[in-house]
């Protein structure tokens, strides 16, 4: 008779165990990160009734773990999404845009070219002149705000990840000390500590290593640990080391040394969205804006100073622009610090939309390009006298650097920020033409030097062959360079050499033959108020090659707006590929891990007839108990 009083008493409790797992499930329907329980019933070790062997939580490792993968290039692609869209509207705004200003500009300088002498036409130059530096310098502003806001955004992000693996590295003890004194996690905590992972995985790509099947351990994509076991170790916002106003990762090693982790580390997350935005399309519209503007002012004010203004002078800088700046690694050896930086006009040409990191080694510059990781041809480099010169910069170091010391250079990054116009006065545009030249000696890349004509008013300069060399004959060598050095005549002068006299200069194109003679004849232009041949010249630079010699004005910022929108189309067709593939493994993983609110009334009252079942056996083993004491009566 106890044995059909204890299977009744084992049913009540299976089904009490079952009704309450149901209820914990339709309680916890909503809650973030929750597994459906079931309860997990088994025959009773005394043959008799029956024992709940477990409340196993619906998880499946495999299918969480290509879910926060996924969930984390998600992430990462909304997050360069919502970036990008804003570069995105700026450059291609048909009123705000600079495209719009270019052509404004230009058609001022054609009105110019009509009425050199019109106060109205050169207030015209000066208005749209003030209007399209002020949306250089507004553009330069805005990128800048997005890097600053970047910086801002990473130390937020390592911030809430640092509080994220703290609380891992809890429950991982947490967890330990359950299991040691029950033999079994509670599931609550089991679904707090994934739950943490799926919400670390939105902000960052990790690997997730389980060890002995129960403590996690978190660590980099690059193997870096963040949590190992019941300890945690904490990610650091820095200043970059190349550049004080970059902030990137930092990551104490052993010796307690806090060191800068490759900004390509990270690429999944929010976190990792951020940094390759950044170093993706962010620092590269700023290049190519700081590109535009210092090749539009560099260009242009070669050709007004070989203009003339009203006045009879020679015409000035007509824009101001920032200089590239300069950064040496605080590991660096020596002393040595770029002095100065500066833009080198006969060379603008060769001018890119990069930065560059400078490492020397056995005494040489090595330049690397950081757009590309494409090495500078040594051809392209001049090192002499602790003057640098590349890529249509030039850089002066207070020393010789020792091998190994490395320097950041980024030539046009703010350079937009510094663009003015320096003409204030109407009659200082220089409009009529300051240097005249003829002669038969072919010539190209004519440009004057602020002073030019400081010595005389005239020159000629002939060349003669014999005997294969070419040589000067007139002027006296002492009134000219040939490629910055003095004039040897036992070398001569080649095709390509560049000559510079009295602040005039001019590249050979070609020598004459042997026992020939050519002659260039330089002199100042006669200018009067309807002289217009300079101003049909700088009109002329909109469809001249400023930007890296191979693309004019409105053709780099046309291929900069495309490539923005290519780029950002990229994005959202990947960002829309990947947020199906998420919706996908989030419905397999509710499917097995989620609560039906259907199936849990179900369980409601198959458990509840279960209950009542077994009540009904209690009370008919009871009745029978009463009969077979009522016999003894």
């Amino acid at each position: 008779m106890s044995t059909i009083f204890s299977v009744g008493l084992s049913g009540l409790n299976a089904a009490q165990n079952a009704l309450n797992t149901t209820s914990n499930n339709i309680s916890n329907v909503y809650t973030p990160g929750y597994n459906r329980e079931l309860t997990i019933l088994g025959q009773s070790r005394a043959d008799a009734g029956v024992q709940v062997n477990d409340i196993q939580r619906q998880f499946n490792q495999y299918v969480a773990s290509q879910l926060n993968a996924a969930t984390s290039s998600s992430s990462a692609l909304k997050t360069y999404e919502n970036q990008i869209s804003q570069i995105d509207n700026l450059l291609a705004d048909r009123e705000a845009g600079l495209a719009p200003l270019m052509q404004n500009f230009f058609s001022s300088l054609e009105d110019l070219a009509g009425a050199p002498s019109d106060p109205a036409a050169r207030q015209g130059v000066l208005g749209t002149t003030n209007t399209l530096t002020a949306q250089f310098r507004a553009f330069d502003s805005y990128l800048q705000d997005m890097q600053e806001g970047i910086n801002g955004q990473i130390k937020d992000e390592v911030t809430q990840i640092n509080n994220m693996t703290e609380q891992l590295a809890t429950l991982n003890r947490e967890i330990a000390l359950a299991r040691a004194r029950s033999g079994s996690a509670p599931n609550s905590l089991l679904n707090q500590r994934d739950q943490l992972v799926a919400e670390l995985s939105e902000r960052m790509d990790l690997r997730l290593e389980i060890q002995d099947g129960k403590s996690y351990n978190i660590s980099l994509p690059n193997g870096q640990p963040l949590v190992s076991g019941t300890n945690h170790y904490k990610l650091e916002a820095m200043d970059a080391p190349n550049d004080p106003q970059r902030t990137v990762l930092g990551y104490k090693d052993s010796g307690g040394s806090l060191i800068p982790l490759p900004e390509s580390t990270i690429k999944g997350g929010a976190l990792g969205g951020l940094m390759t935005f950044r170093a993706e399309t962010l620092d590269k519209t700023q290049n190519q804006i700081g590109q535009l503007a210092v090749s539009m002012a560099v260009g242009f004010n070669e050709q007004h100073r070989l203009g003339q203004d009203l006045d009879g002078n020679q015409g000035g800088d007509f824009f101001s622009i920032g200089q590239p700046q300069a950064y040496s690694f605080p590991r660096n050896t020596s002393d040595a610090e770029i002095e100065t930086a500066s833009f080198d006009a006969a060379n603008i040409d060769k001018l890119r939309a990069t930065d560059y990191t400078i490492r020397f080694q056995g005494g040489e510059p090595q330049i690397t390009r950081k757009d590309n990781g494409q090495a500078v041809p040594s051809g392209e480099i001049s090192w002499e006298d602790n003057v640098l010169s590349f890529g249509g910069m030039t850089l002066e170091f207070s020393d010789t650097p020792n091998n190994g010391d490395r320097f950041e250079v980024q030539p046009v990054r703010r350079a937009a920020a510094n663009m003015e116009s320096q003409i204030i006065d109407l009659d200082k545009i220089a409009a009529g033409s300051f240097v005249a030249k003829g002669g038969d000696l072919a010539v190209s890349g004519l440009r004057a030097e602020a002073g030019a004509f400081g010595n005389a008013t005239a020159h000629d300069f002939t060349l003669s062959t014999t005997g294969g060399v070419t040589t000067v004959t007139t002027p006296d060598p002492s009134d000219f360079t040939v490629n910055g050095q003095p004039y040897d005549g036992a070398i001569g002068i080649e095709p390509g050499d560049r000559i510079n006299l009295d602040g005039v200069e001019f590249v050979v194109d070609s020598v004459p033959g042997d026992g020939e003679d050519a002659t260039l004849s330089l002199s100042v232009a006669a200018s009067g108020t309807g002289d217009n041949r300079n101003a049909l010249a700088l009109q002329n630079l909109q469809s001249e090659a400023l930007v890296a010699g191979r693309s004019s004005l409105s053709q780099a910022y046309g291929g900069m707006v495309s490539d923005v929108g290519n780029q950002t189309n990229i994005v959202k067709v990947n960002l829309d590929a990947r947020q199906g593939l998420t919706e996908q493994l989030k419905a397999v993983q509710q499917s097995e891990s989620g609560v039906n609110l259907d199936e849990e009334a179900a369980n409601l009252i198959r458990y509840q007839q279960f209950y009542m079942a077994n009540a009904r056996v209690i009370d008919t083993a009871s009745t029978v108990f009463d009969t077979i004491l009522g016999l003894r009566n």
